[in-house]
């Protein structure tokens, strides 16, 4: 990784893959490997290029884990990580303009500044059986890099 990606690991566990703002790469450049089931790709290219016309064949795949990607618009958001027990690991802040991909453990979020944000998963949306909830982290046991 860059210092423009950061992959947020634990205990040989990836939990996430952060693309900062001013990440940047020229043509087309997947930050992801095959084995995850959502695919964050990242294309830079000029005025004029032209990407030939195709759509995506039918291809039965097999999803195990809902995977989350965050594109923050505006604003700031602190990303809480845990295990897949709910125990409390670390935190990120991301700004305008980041994109995460969560990818193992679990995740919670303060909002430290409005923020308009997008979210993309695999579908269908399947409400609460989708998911296990867990007490959020105390405030004052957040851990960031320094």
């Amino acid at each position: 990784m860059t210092s423009h990606t950061e992959e947020v690991v634990h205990g040989g566990l990836v939990l996430a893959l952060i693309v900062r703002a001013d990440f940047q790469a020229e043509g087309v450049a997947f930050l992801t490997p095959q084995t995850y089931s959502q695919q964050l790709g990242y294309m830079r290219h000029p005025a004029g290029k032209v990407i030939v016309a195709h759509a995506h064949n039918l291809k039965p795949r097999t999803v195990e884990y809902t995977q989350e990607v965050l594109v923050i618009r505006r604003g700031k958001l602190r990303v809480d990580f845990y295990d897949e027990g709910g125990e409390y690991l670390e935190s990120r802040v991301l700004v305008s303009g980041d994109v995460i991909l969560l990818i193992h453990g679990g995740h919670g979020f303060e909002v430290l500044e409005d923020i308009d944000m997008i979210e993309i998963k695999q579908g269908p949306f399947v409400g609460q059986d989708d998911k296990r909830y867990f007490p959020n982290v105390d405030a004052s046991r957040v851990k960031l890099p320094s």
